[in-house]
């Protein structure tokens, strides 16, 4: 299997507002970069978005060191979503899980890539070059969106 280091980041102007994600890929000597966004978003939307769009982008199953600076994401998608899928996408008081439709892209991606994915925090706007890198362009779909 190979293996892949992914950054991830999310950004809002406005949460809501228009957002974007961004993602940097790393694998051996090749480097991709993605990002996109939406008008109308939150930051927490956006960076679940940035987890989406670099797990769809491999195409065989591979061996993923995950690097993004959301304990949402990374606390939802390692521990939290066990509870949520046997409650019915329900948090723990009962209540709606938000962002439940890229919740559920989420762990379907996850569950049927057949990816071995290790999750690892790293604090946001700390100098880590990756995430600093995957801001940046989280930041361009920002831009991009808006037409700037």
């Amino acid at each position: 299997m190979n293996h892949v280091e992914i950054h991830t980041d999310g950004a809002c102007k406005g949460n809501p507002g228009p957002g974007g994600w961004g993602v940097l890929m790393r694998s051996g000597e090749h480097v991709r970069e993605l990002f996109g966004g939406e008008l109308g978003t939150t930051n927490n939307r956006m960076e679940l978005m940035a987890v989406i769009q670099a797990i769809t982008a491999l195409k065989r199953p591979c061996r993923v060191t995950l690097f993004l600076d959301s304990e949402y994401v990374r606390k939802g998608i390692t521990e939290w979503i066990h509870g949520w899928k046997a409650k019915g996408w329900r948090t723990a008081a009962k209540q709606p899980v938000k962002n439940v439709d890229l919740w559920q892209h989420l762990d379907t991606l996850v569950v049927t890539s057949g990816h071995q994915i290790e999750w690892r925090w790293v604090k946001g706007h700390a100098g880590d070059p990756g995430n600093e890198r995957a801001d940046s362009l989280a930041n361009r779909g920002v831009e991009q969106i808006l037409g700037l």
